[in-house]
């Protein structure tokens, strides 16, 4: 008997039906509930302040539309460094407000000043850190410049302003919390397990050589947007709860980790590239040697990221596979000693070469152990790999920071002037919306754009503003018709703050139609002073606009190129700074920088490659000169490792020449750097071979030797940034590498 159509029909449309339905809650249904949640925390603290008798509520809806985000931590950290900043920007105001009372030039131009350091402040630092310098700059101006006009009550006037935007903070974090919260951990769980297999992934194929240069660079352009990404979402899930702040430790350890790989990785595999494309026909026997001695290794490790055939997924297979590379690990350094004996047999063996790559491979084997050994601790709730002291330190420019700074505090310093010489009724207005947009713009990626779309939101909100006061609430009466009347208006701006193109629209219209229409527990019915705040409001944001436009605007090549500067002088850091906490701080800086380019540049691919390019070579010369001087640190107390000795002089010789070199690239600094790399390795080859050291200090300057040959190498590379540096002279020397192969 054969079953109806209708029988095997309803099945399969319930599936698909019950499919729509899960993909519909994961995406536009997780839209939905946040602004549901965003409107009911809007509600609660409007309630709360109506209730409490405050007088202004609207500032409590505010400042929920200012803090709310779609994940609970977001809003928790975003709350708690907008209750410092707050309270920092009411001493302040206080201070300013004592002193400056019947001096309005000298009351707007210190607030000014006050507001320009902030505003540095915010430019400065990174994640939610910035946003505590926001607050504390434009709270100061939000509160302080309505104070002044009555100084005798501006201290009453500041612990009321800062009760109601305390009260919105609390209502946004207590919905956001218990009302169907999404936690940035639960999200970084998977982001963790999806970057331990990509990364396993991208290792096994570039061992197999299925990877070309383009999939590598955007791997590995993927991975630093990864590495950001993670560091900001790991500063926000500390505030979630006890299983994140446990597992803070190492979440930094396996981000610091995931870099120190990656780089080691990258390090091995181009080292590997140019041993292939050696040159001249007489020294590609020699390269082709050092190849097929190491290649062999190269395919043992895929295997070792694998359980039982299966990728990497869970920590607990990561766990396993940690088990299998320390295993590996330990018996590596006898394998290479066995396969080199057998090179050096033969007189064509590239020693210098192989001994180079086998360092590298050793390295990247326990730099890869480490990773998934922290990545399998995450099982449990307590390890001992949380005690973890390095931390993930961004880079933002100091001087693009100052100019942050002193434009805000121009514009708004220009826009006092123009209140006290006009005496215009919203001229507080004017000057205090300036100094908030100033400082919430200046932390995005163009701020210019970000000024004009809150300007176009605040045009919409003042015409939504004005039907919503003279045309809905004349016709209402408590507080349910209340909510029900402001849903609809309210549910726009939510709504566009949830599409990426329309943010800055969206923000504009949240907190200015709250500005503007948010009900007070006496509404005061004033259209001439509402058109007058609305102008004064769209005014200012377009005069921030023009000064993000005019005056050293983010975006202009000057800015770009002073990053790449500093991405560049990474390798002075490396070469100089204290061996304590270097590597993180050298890891993390460079790709942080580089990430702050590439959001400068946005519709340049051919900047964002070149960026690429100098970012590997940074990486790999700073690494082995943090691996050179480590080991250099570590020699035993004897004479000919002292500091004066001729080697040690060439080594200090050619960190100055790599230092000058990276800070500003020329052909004659680049030619000093690869003749003072040569003359170090001369240098420390004729020292070992006036000796026979001990073994393990034999082994140690073997491995200065390979860091050095590595410098070398990563100097001659054909696809560095570096390349159009090299002279003739150069070139040659690059092309006959015989003599520096053999000479170990």
């Amino acid at each position: 008997m054969s079953a109806s159509p209708s029988s095997t029909s309803r099945p399969t449309s319930l599936a698909t039906l019950y499919a729509a339905a899960v993909d519909w809650a994961r995406n536009d249904g997780l839209t939905w509930i946040y602004l549901f949640k965003a409107l009911a925390a809007c509600f609660l603290a409007l309630g709360i302040a109506m209730k409490l008798d405050l007088p202004q509520p609207r500032t409590a809806m505010t400042t929920v539309f200012i803090v709310m985000q779609p994940q609970s931590g977001m809003v928790f950290a975003k709350s708690f460094y907008r209750i410092c900043g707050t309270l920092v920007g009411l001493v302040v105001m206080l201070a300013l407000i004592g002193l400056f009372a019947q001096q309005p030039e000298l009351f707007i131009a210190s607030t000014a000043i006050w507001v320009g350091i902030c505003t540095a402040g915010a430019a400065r630092n990174r994640n939610f850190k910035s946003y505590g310098f926001v607050l504390a700059g434009y709270t100061a101006a939000l509160i302080g410049i309505p104070a002044s006009q009555h100084p005798d009550g501006a201290f009453l006037s500041a612990l009321t302003r800062v009760a109601e935007v305390v009260l919105g903070i609390v209502c946004a974090g207590a919905v956001s919390g218990l009302v169907f919260p999404q936690f940035a951990g639960l999200q970084m769980r998977g982001t963790v397990r999806a970057r331990f297999s990509s990364f396993v992934e991208y290792v096994s194929a570039s061992l197999a050589g299925r990877n070309d240069r383009a999939q590598i660079e955007a791997t590995n352009a993927r991975f630093v947007a990864d590495i950001v990404g993670f560091e900001a979402a790991r500063s926000v899930a500390v505030f979630e709860g006890p299983d994140s702040r446990m597992r803070g430790g190492r979440l930094a350890r396996l981000n610091s980790e995931f870099m120190t790989a990656s780089t080691r990785f990258h390090a091995l595999h181009q080292l590997m590239n140019r041993l292939r494309e050696t040159g001249p026909s007489q020294d590609m026997h020699g390269a082709a040697i050092a190849v097929d001695a190491l290649e062999p290794y190269f395919k043992e490790i895929a295997p070792l990221l694998a359980k039982s055939g299966e990728p990497v997924l869970s920590a607990a297979d990561a766990a396993h596979a940690a088990a299998q590379l320390d295993a590996y690990k330990a018996e590596l350094p006898k394998r290479v000693r066995a396969t080199r004996c057998a090179l050096e047999a033969h007189p064509d063996a590239p020693l210098l070469d192989f001994d180079t790559g086998a360092e590298l491979l050793y390295r990247f084997v326990d730099d890869l152990h480490a990773y998934a050994a922290t990545y399998a601790s995450l099982a449990v709730d307590t390890h001992e790999r949380e005690r973890w002291i390095e931390r993930y330190e961004p880079k933002t420019n100091a001087i693009a920071a100052g100019v942050a700074g002193v434009r805000a505090a121009l514009v708004m310093m220009v826009l006092g002037a123009f209140w006290i010489a006009t005496a215009w009724p919203s001229g507080s207005t004017l000057t205090l919306d300036a100094a908030a947009v100033c400082a919430l713009a200046s932390a995005s990626p163009n701020p210019k754009r970000t000024a004009f779309q809150m300007a176009g939101g605040t045009l919409v909100a003042s015409v939504m503003g004005m039907i919503a006061v003279y045309g809905v609430y004349p016709h209402i009466d408590g507080f349910p018709l209340l909510c029900a009347a402001l849903t609809p208006f309210l549910l726009l701006g939510v709504f566009m703050t949830t599409r990426p193109a329309l943010a800055g629209y969206g923000i504009g219209y949240c907190i200015f139609f709250c500005f503007l229409a948010g009900p007070d527990n006496v509404i005061h019915y004033d259209p001439s002073g509402t058109i007058n705040d609305a102008i004064a409001l769209v005014l200012s944001m377009l005069v921030v606009s023009i000064a993000f436009a005019v005056l050293l605007p983010p975006s202009t090549p000057w800015l770009r190129n002073r990053l790449l500067m500093d991405l560049r002088r990474q390798v002075s850091l490396a070469s100089s700074a204290g061996m304590r906490r270097v590597r993180s701080r050298f890891e993390s800086g460079a790709r942080d920088l580089m990430f702050q380019i590439n959001a400068l540049a946005q519709n340049e691919p051919e900047l964002k490659r070149d960026t690429l390019r100098w970012l590997f070579a940074v990486l790999e010369v700073g690494n082995a000169m943090i691996d050179l001087r480590r080991e250099v640190a570590t020699l035993p107390a004897d004479a000919r490792y002292a500091k004066s000795m001729p080697w040690r002089v060439t080594l200090r010789a050619m960190r100055d020449a790599l230092t000058a070199l990276f800070e500003r690239p020329r052909e004659d600094r680049f030619d000093r750097a690869l003749a003072a790399t040569t003359d170090a390795i001369a240098a420390l080859q004729q020292m070992l071979a006036t000796f026979a050291p001990p073994r393990e200090e034999r082994h140690q300057l073997q491995r200065i030797l390979s860091q050095l040959h590595f410098i070398r190498t990563a100097l001659l590379d054909p696809q560095s940034p570096l390349e159009p540096l090299m002279s003739g002279r150069a070139r040659a020397d690059g092309a006959s590498e015989k003599g520096v192969r053999h000479a170990t």
